[in-house]
């Protein structure tokens, strides 16, 4: 009789991947979560496997075989699986003599490192030993197993976490948040493979193999990783941040609408940083890649986020005696920042510091010699407990640290005011299953602690206050009141100085005074006045394309009698009109069934617009649509967008239009479900 040759094995995608919830993850190889087993058909010739006289060894290797050696995993007949090393076992203990296929489960670990695997099949036979080489596996990490460090119990926070491929950012100031869509793209064509390209980019792995290949099982150490390699300044990482000038060289990050163009654009010039990323764009793409590779993960916005250089915990901002606020020191406080959040167990810390950990990839400051934040435990935040690892006391500064507002003139200080509020006023992210915010302070900053604001006292009781009318629109005029009260017991002569300044949203204004007033006022005694103002858009309007085109609006009383001064300031963000999108049969959306949606909008401005209509939409359009138009003064656009749905489930509609003669872009988006056929 012949003996039993192996001819072929079957490593079943079509199966596997759907039990590993990796449909869609775009790789060159199968693609598999780690701590749960998966179903290989061996094909053979000549007798049926007879597990007394023939053996199966798979051998497991990840990484080039000059630095690991192969782990084997003989297939056991009767053998329970592990979750603690690889086993491999026989799906029937005695097969069918019949057949010419045997079926082979095999386990990996839950504490398996995340890479690409080659496997390969020893089969001993009387006749000698062959080996075979059965192809490559991409491992991720596990959040549906209890035993993994990155388990998540509950199936919609699975859902949003892991495997939705869009989401929404917020942006703005707390007093106008901005919601700004995002495709994290993580299905797209090759994303996966660039995200692990990236793990063997990094200097870690450059520097010893082995040792990366080891520590990849750690999530703590692949937030890490990740985190230095979203930045380009000290390794081959995705993007070059900048954040004023020109962009004439690269892309404005306001024009970045998802992941993948980012990613792929990478690969394509052999890993070159992309230019140009903010932090949004930094956090948005780390999220990619760590939802990618199986580690939950979400974006999250800290409005009037403190960069606290030198670690003492205030933020010093400089003003003149006119109100206006000057670019001094190294210290700022950003309008927004946004980072990620990671789900993961820290056994480094010990007990009571598992759950959510910020990374930041926004490059700021180093950490242990690199650009680089986190992952710090949001417990560990909360509790001020600044000796655990990774970052904590730099993070703890972006939502506590108190702000002390200098007044000066010629270099000498007029006066000085500490703000303990401003600071991580709101940390937010997307609420599950919805486009909504979910507000997050409470788990960063004990909301109880008595955080005292104190103001610019005169010793006469002379106060001043800034209220905007409206929150500010893009195009229309910027209308404000200033609160003005005497409470001294007799008229007071008062010079009052108004200014407004752009800035960006991460730093304080560079540029001169755009609008200013100046004048004399008499207000008589235990007496409150008043006095409303209006900045026209010819005024504010800048000359370039911005996002986040942000004011900052100052008010300094000075009693003329005793040269004491009093100041009040508001940061604010003028927002911009939203594109809406209207879907046909809203409810009856079917996967490969042709759909048609509605972009319209109408020009707000008194002249002409002309720009590009940017639309795309992950799983539903194959091809971003462009469309360049005109629009007359008050004219509205409606146009027709065909797509067909590749996809089932929640899925993402987005449009932009990015004027040409005026510096707006606008935004607008539309959640759809798509149902299955």
């Amino acid at each position: 009789m012949d003996e039993f040759k192996f001819k072929n094995a079957d490593l079943q995608s079509s199966r596997n991947q759907p039990r590993h919830r990796t449909i869609g993850l775009s790789s060159t190889t199968l693609v598999l979560r780690r701590g749960q087993a998966f179903q290989i058909l061996i094909n053979f010739d000549g007798r049926a496997f007879d597990p007394r006289r023939d053996k199966l060894v798979f051998q497991v290797l990840l990484g080039p075989l000059s630095v690991e050696v192969p782990v084997e995993v003989p297939v056991s007949v009767y053998g329970q699986p592990s979750s603690s090393q690889w086993s491999a076992t026989l799906d029937q203990a005695v097969p069918n003599p019949n057949s010419r296929t045997i079926s082979v489960s095999l386990f990996s670990p839950v504490s398996a490192s995340v890479g690409v695997y080659s496997l390969s099949l020893r089969v001993e036979t009387r006749m000698g030993v062959r080996i075979h080489s059965l192809g490559q596996f991409t491992l991720l990490c596990n959040p549906w197993s209890r035993d993994d460090s990155v388990f998540l119990s509950a199936e919609e926070q699975r859902d949003e976490y892991v495997m939705s491929d869009f989401g929404v950012l917020f942006k703005g100031t707390p007093g106008n948040i901005v919601a700004r869509p995002w495709s994290f793209d993580q299905y797209e064509r090759g994303i996966l493979d660039i995200c692990i390209k990236m793990l063997q980019l990094s200097p870690q792995y450059l520097a010893d193999k082995r040792r990366d290949l080891l520590n990849r099982s750690s999530p703590v150490y692949i937030g890490r990783v990740v985190s230095a390699m979203i930045n380009s300044p000290d390794d081959q990482g995705v993007l070059m941040g900048k954040w004023s000038g020109e962009y004439e060289d690269g892309i404005n990050p306001s024009l970045w609408s998802g992941s993948a163009d980012i990613l792929q654009m990478w690969s394509a010039s052999q890993f070159r940083p992309v230019k140009y990323g903010q932090c949004w764009v930094f956090a948005a793409v780390m999220c990619t890649v760590m939802r990618a590779l199986g580690i939950p993960t979400r974006v999250v916005t800290n409005f009037n986020s403190a960069h606290d250089t030198n670690g003492n915990m205030v933020i010093e901002e400089y003003y003149s005696e006119f109100g206006e606020k000057l670019p001094v020191g190294r210290d700022s406080i950003w309008n927004f920042h946004v980072w990620v959040e990671s789900w993961m167990q820290r056994p480094d810390l010990g007990e009571g510091f598992d759950g959510w950990q910020v990374l930041d990839p926004t490059p700021q400051e180093m950490s242990a010699g690199m650009y680089r934040c986190g992952p710090a435990s949001l417990k560990a935040i909360r509790e001020k407990e600044i000796d655990a690892q990774y970052d904590v006391p730099f993070v703890y500064a972006e939502v506590n640290a108190d702000v002390q507002i200098i007044l000066v003139r010629n270099g000498n200080i007029l006066g000085t005011m500490t703000d303990t509020k401003r600071v991580g006023a709101l940390v937010c992210t997307k609420r599950i299953g919805s486009t909504q915010m979910q507000n997050l302070t409470s788990d960063y900053k004990t909301e109880t602690e008595d955080r005292a604001f104190s103001r610019f006292a005169a010793r006469q009781g002379v106060a001043v206050s800034l209220s905007l009318l409206k929150a500010p629109v893009v195009g229309e005029s910027i209308v404000f009141n200033v609160i003005i009260t005497n409470n001294a017991p007799k008229e007071k002569v008062l010079k009052v100085h108004i200014n407004a300044q752009h800035k960006e949203y991460n730093r304080n204004p560079t540029a001169a005074t755009f609008w200013e007033i100046h004048n004399d006022l008499k207000i008589a005694p235990n007496l409150t006045r008043t006095f409303k103002h209006e900045i026209s858009y010819g005024k504010y309007a800048r000359d370039e394309s911005r996002e986040d085109d942000l004011v900052n609006l100052a008010v300094v009383l000075e009693d003329v009698e005793t040269q004491e001064r009093v100041m009040a300031s508001e940061e604010f963000n003028i927002s911009s009109p939203t594109l809406s999108i209207q879907i046909a049969n809203e409810y009856s959306v079917i996967v490969n069934r042709p759909q048609a949606a509605i972009v319209s909008f109408m020009n707000p401005f008194n002249v002409s617009v002309s720009g590009e209509l940017r639309v795309t939409g992950a799983g539903l359009l194959e091809e971003k649509i462009r469309m360049r138009l005109t629009l007359q003064p008050g004219e509205a656009m409606k146009k027709p967008i065909q797509f067909i749905p590749k996809m089932p489930g929640a899925r993402m509609l987005q449009a932009s239009l990015v004027l040409t003669n005026l510096p707006s872009i606008f935004y607008g988006f539309k959640t759809i479900f798509v149902k299955q056929a």
